[in-house]
């Protein structure tokens, strides 16, 4: 009963922002990491960021000083704020968190979202 959704993605021009949301539901007794992939058409999906319970990120090359993700643990959220975006960042944008479900010793399992579309062009 483990649910994970993205929100915020759409249509920006090069050089934009954007803000993406990813909220996990359900049935959770801890959460360890949560964070970000994309994938853009014909190619393999890339890790954009993750972070962990304490704050602590780990981002890939092609985003490291534009993108920042932070982190909500209270609401079971976390967010990426996309800046000086580029075309190469065109993509399929899903959220992953990796989760314990409640009751259910050792159920550690990562969980995806639904992806939500990010597209950069003027």
């Amino acid at each position: 009963q483990v649910q994970v959704v993205e929100s915020g993605g759409g249509l920006v021009q090069p050089g934009g922002s954007l803000r993406l949301s990813c909220k996990a539901s359900g049935s959770i007794f801890n959460i360890r990491d949560m964070g970000w992939y994309r994938q853009a058409p014909g190619k393999q999906r890339d890790l954009v960021g993750t972070m962990n319970p304490f704050g602590a990120t780990n981002y890939g090359d092609s985003v490291k000083g534009r993108f920042t993700i932070s982190r909500d643990n209270a609401k079971n959220m976390v967010y990426l704020q996309m800046s000086s975006l580029k075309p190469e960042d065109t993509a399929v944008y899903y959220c992953s968190a990796d989760i314990r479900a409640r009751l259910i010793p050792n159920s550690w399992s990562i969980y995806w979202g639904q992806g939500t579309q990010v597209t950069v062009s003027s």
